[in-house]
C-alpha cells in the first residue's frame, strides 16, 4: 500500500521525526568543544533577523538515571543498519513499535544495579564460606577464578571466550572489561552493554510543541560517571537553541521567541550571557516546575513529509498535488517522478482522480453530533492536548496517546483472569474513566426498544452528554452492533440464513487480527447492554496478540448492578444451547487464540469481524481470505481425525479508515480468492478522532467505512451437491425391452417372468 496512515503507530512517526531532525542538527552543529566564535556568528546574525514568536519558549533539562538504550544487530547477524530515516521511512516501513525491537530497545538500569548488588552479596557470601572452609580444613580456599571454572562447565561459550581473552596475569583484556552484570540480564537481546542517556535537552513552546532535541550520552553503563558531559552542557544547549529557531522541528516557519525560560538553575546562569546575543530575552529566574502552565503537555507533532523522498517539512516546503490536493510533495521533481511511476496502476496519474473523489468525502465524514467535532476533525487536531485537558491519561485512554510504558511495565493491565477480576472491582467501565467523574452512566433499566443507527440516538438512550468523548473507545462494540442489526440482515451475498436478532439467543463472533481491540477488550461489554437477550462469544484471533494470552478463556456475567468474572471452566456451556439462567441472565465469553486466522481450527462462527485490517500490509491475509471463503474445519472424534473441508461461507465484515484502504482491500481479495468486496459505506459509529497523516491530506478515521467480502461463486463442475441421502450404486444398463402389449394380452407376473 502506498499510504499507511491509520495503520502505523504514531510513535514511529514521532521517532522518524526526531531521528531526521537530530541527524541534521548534529551534522550542522559540528563536533562538540569547538569555539562558538566564528562558527556561529553568521547563524546568530540570521536569527536576530527572524520574526518574533509571542509564545514563551522553554528549555527543559531532563536527567535520566533509570532507562538505558540497547542497540541490537537487526533480524540478521552482523553489524546493525542503525535506526535512521531509511529504516523508519523506507519502502517497507515498520508499522508497530515492537517491529523495532531487533534494532533498539529500552532497558531498565535500576534492575541492573540491583542485580549487581545481589551478585556482590553472593560473592561476599562465597568468600566467607571459603574462609570458613580454609579455617576448618587447613587448606587454602580456591581463588575466584578457580571457583568460576568449577561452577561452570568448560564448554560454556561465554567462559571459553573469557579464557581466550585472559592475559598473562590472569585478568581480562580491555575489550572484555566492559562486561558487567546488566549484559547477562535475563531477557536481554543484545550482548552489548546498554548505553546510558544521562540527560535530555528539549526545546518546546508554552503550548508543548517540540521544537528541538539533543541527547547527552554517557556511553556504557558503569564506565562513565553520571555527570559526564557536563562541561559541554552550556555550549550544547546554546547550539540547540540556535538550531531550534532556525529550523523548528514541530511546525511553523523559522522564528525566535520573545522570551525564554530554562529548567535548570546552573544552566540558566551560564546561558545568561549567550542568549541575549540572539535578541531573545531570558527570564529572570529558572523554571522550577514541569511546564509554564499547570496543564502543560507535549503537543501532537504536525510535521509532514514528502510522499516520494520522505523529507520533513522542516527541511523543505511541502505542497499538495494541484489537482487532487491529497498527496504532499516537496517539489516538481518528486511530483513528476510519482506521476510517471511504473506500472501504470501505481502511478499518481492513475490515482489522482480517485483521490480527488476521496477528498470530497471529508465533509461527510466530519459530520458528527458531538460538541467537540470541529476540534477533533481538524487537520491540525492536537490529540495529546485534548486528552490531557480532559484528564484522559489513564486506563484505556493511554492506548490513544503516544505515551508508551517504560521498561518492565506490563503491556496489559492484567496478566491473568484473577488480576483482571481484582482490577475490575465489579465495574466493567472502570478502564473507560479518566481522572474526573465517571464517564459512563448506569445502565438503563429497560432494554432498547428500537435499533440505533447513529451516535445521537445511542447517546440519548444511554444518558450520555454529547460532550462525552467515550465514542472514541465505544466505536468498536457499536460497529459490531451495527453490523449485526443493520448490515447482515440486509446482505444477500451469503448462502446462509440471516442473523435475525429477534430469534437468535447466542452468537459466536471471531474478531480477526485483533491486536488493538484486545487491548480494549472490556469495551465489548457494551454489546450485552445493547443486546440483553443474547449470549455472546468473542474469540480474538491474530498472531500479534500477546503470547501469554494464548488459549485464555474467561466469562463476564452480570450479577445485579455489578459484573463478575469467572474462568470458562466454571461456567456451564450455555452458548450452544441458548438456555437462560435464573433471572434471564446473559454473559459474554472471551477467548484468545494467538495465531494467524488460517491456522485456527474450531467450530464455524456465526460472524467474522475485522477492524481496519489493511489486507495488503500483511502476507498472512493471502491465506486467511481463502479460508473465509471456502474452508472450515469441523473437528470430529480423535480416532477419526479432522473432517474434510466444507464449503460453508461465513459472513465477514470489515472496517477501514479511508476509501483508499477499501479499494486496496478489494484488490487483495481479488488476488487471494478471485472474489471481491462490497461497495464501502460510511460507518455511522466511526471514531470522531481524525487520524494523523504524514504524507497526505486525505480524511482518515478509525472504522470510517464498512464493507463485506463478496465470495467468488464456485464453478458448476466443482459445485457440491446439497446434503441428503447417499445416491444408489450405479447398475449396468439393461437391454431395451418392449414396453407395449397387445389388447387382451395378460401381464406376466413375477414368477412367470422368472420362469421365462
Amino acid at each position: 500500500m502506498e499510504f499507511v496512515s491509520g495503520y502505523r503507530d504514531e510513535f514511529l512517526d514521532f521517532a522518524a521525526l526526531l531521528s531526521g531532525w537530530f541527524r541534521k542538527f548534529v551534522a550542522e552543529r559540528g563536533p562538540l568543544g569547538a569555539s562558538l566564535e566564528g562558527r556561529w556568528q553568521q547563524l546568530e546574525a540570521h536569527i536576530r533577523r527572524l520574526p518574533q514568536d509571542p509564545a514563551l519558549w522553554v528549555l527543559h533539562v531532563l536527567p535520566n538515571r533509570s532507562v538505558g538504550i540497547s542497540l541490537g544487530q537487526g533480524p540478521e547477524t552482523g553489524p546493525g543498519p542503525g535506526l535512521g530515516a531509511a529504516l523508519l521511512l523506507g519502502d517497507e516501513p515498520p508499522l508497530h513499535l515492537q517491529d523495532l525491537s531487533p534494532y533498539v530497545s529500552f532497558v531498565s538500569l535500576e534492575e541492573g544495579e540491583e542485580e549487581e548488588e545481589e551478585e556482590e552479596e553472593k560473592n561476599k557470601e562465597r568468600g566467607r564460606s571459603m574462609e570458613k572452609t580454609e579455617e576448618e580444613d587447613g587448606q587454602p580456599a580456591p581463588d575466584s577464578r578457580e571457583f568460576s571454572q568449577e561452577a561452570n562447565p568448560p564448554e560454556e561459550p561465554e567462559e571459553a571466550e573469557q579464557d581466550a581473552g585472559r592475559g598473562a596475569n590472569g585478568c581480562l583484556e580491555d575489550r572484555a572489561e566492559d562486561k558487567t552484570g546488566p549484559e547477562r540480564r535475563k531477557g536481554q537481546r543484545s550482548e552489548a552493554v546498554p548505553l546510558h542517556l544521562s540527560c535530555l535537552l528539549l526545546v518546546t513552546d508554552e503550548h508543548g510543541t517540540i521544537l528541538g532535541i539533543d541527547l547527552l550520552m554517557d556511553g556504557a553503563q558503569g564506565r562513565a560517571g553520571r555527570d559526564s558531559g557536563t562541561e559541554h552542557l552550556a555550549p550544547q544547549a546554546y547550539a540547540l537553541l540556535c538550531h531550534s529557531m532556525a529550523c523548528p522541528m514541530g511546525s511553523g516557519d523559522p522564528r525566535k521567541p520573545r522570551k525564554l525560560t530554562v529548567g535548570d538553575a546552573q544552566l540558566h546562569r551560564k546561558l545568561a550571557t549567550l542568549v541575549p546575543r540572539l535578541g531573545v530575552k531570558l527570564a529572570k529566574t529558572p523554571m522550577r516546575t514541569w511546564g509554564p502552565r499547570p496543564g502543560f503537555t507535549f503537543a501532537s507533532l504536525r510535521a509532514r513529509i514528502c510522499h516520494v523522498c520522505h523529507r520533513h517539512s522542516f527541511e523543505v516546503k511541502l505542497t499538495p498535488c494541484p489537482q487532487c490536493r491529497a498527496v504532499l510533495y516537496c517539489g516538481k521533481a518528486c511530483l513528476q517522478a510519482d506521476w510517471r511511476r511504473c506500472p501504470d496502476d501505481v502511478s499518481h496519474q492513475f490515482w489522482c482522480p480517485r483521490l480527488a473523489a476521496f477528498m470530497e468525502r471529508a465533509g461527510e465524514l466530519a459530520a458528527l453530533p458531538f460538541t467537540y467535532t470541529t476540534e477533533v476533525t481538524s487537520e491540525t487536531f492536537n490529540k495529546e492536548a485534548f486528552l490531557a485537558s480532559r484528564g484522559l491519561t489513564r486506563g484505556y485512554w493511554t492506548q490513544l496517546s503516544m505515551l508508551i510504558p517504560g521498561p518492565g511495565a506490563p503491556r496489559h493491565p492484567w496478566g491473568s483472569t484473577t488480576s483482571l477480576s481484582l482490577l475490575l472491582n465489579g465495574d466493567p467501565y472502570q478502564l473507560l474513566h479518566g481522572n474526573g467523574p465517571p464517564l459512563m452512566p448506569p445502565v438503563p433499566p429497560d432494554p432498547p426498544r428500537g435499533l440505533f443507527g447513529s451516535w445521537q440516538d445511542y447517546y440519548t438512550w444511554r444518558g450520555l452528554s454529547l460532550d462525552s468523548p467515550v465514542a472514541v473507545l465505544l466505536t468498536y462494540p457499536l460497529t459490531v452492533y451495527y453490523i449485526i442489526t443493520h448490515l447482515v440482515p440486509q446482505s444477500s451475498s451469503y448462502p446462509v440464513p440471516e442473523l435475525n436478532i429477534q430469534n437468535k439467543k447466542s452468537l459466536k463472533i471471531h474478531v480477526v487480527e485483533a491486536r488493538k481491540e484486545f487491548d480494549l477488550v472490556m469495551v465489548f461489554w457494551e454489546l450485552l447492554v445493547l443486546l440483553p437477550h443474547m449470549a455472546l462469544e468473542l474469540q480474538f484471533v491474530g498472531d500479534g496478540l500477546p503470547p501469554e494470552s494464548d488459549q485464555q478463556c474467561f466469562t463476564l456475567q452480570r450479577d445485579g448492578p455489578e459484573v463478575s468474572l469467572r474462568p470458562c471452566c466454571e461456567v456451564s456451556a450455555r452458548l450452544s444451547s441458548g438456555n437462560k439462567e435464573k433471572g434471564g441472565r446473559r454473559d459474554l465469553q472471551i477467548k484468545v487464540s494467538v495465531r494467524s486466522y488460517h491456522l485456527l481450527q474450531g467450530p464455524k462462527p456465526d460472524l467474522v469481524v475485522g477492524f481496519n485490517p489493511g489486507f495488503g500490509l500483511k502476507d498472512t491475509w493471502l491465506s486467511s481470505l481463502p479460508r473465509l471463503q471456502v474452508t472450515w474445519w469441523e473437528p470430529l472424534r480423535v480416532s477419526k481425525g479432522p473432517a474434510p473441508p466444507q464449503s460453508l461461507r461465513v459472513p465477514a465484515f470489515f472496517t477501514e479508515s479511508s476509501e483508499y484502504s477499501c479499494v486496496m482491500d478489494d484488490q487483495t481479495m481479488t488476488v487471494a480468492t478471485g472474489g471481491g468486496t462490497s461497495p464501502p459505506q460510511p460507518n455511522p459509529f466511526r471514531s470522531p478522532f481524525r487520524l494523523r497523516a504524514a504524507d497526505n491530506c486525505m480524511p482518515w478515521y478509525c472504522n470510517a467505512f464498512i464493507f463485506h467480502l463478496v465470495y467468488k461463486p464456485p464453478p458448476a463442475s466443482a459445485a457440491r451437491p446439497a446434503p441428503g441421502p447417499a445416491p444408489r450404486a450405479p447398475t449396468p444398463p439393461a437391454p431395451l425391452a418392449r414396453t407395449w402389449r397387445r389388447r387382451g394380452e395378460k401381464k406376466l407376473g413375477r414368477a412367470a417372468r422368472r420362469r421365462k
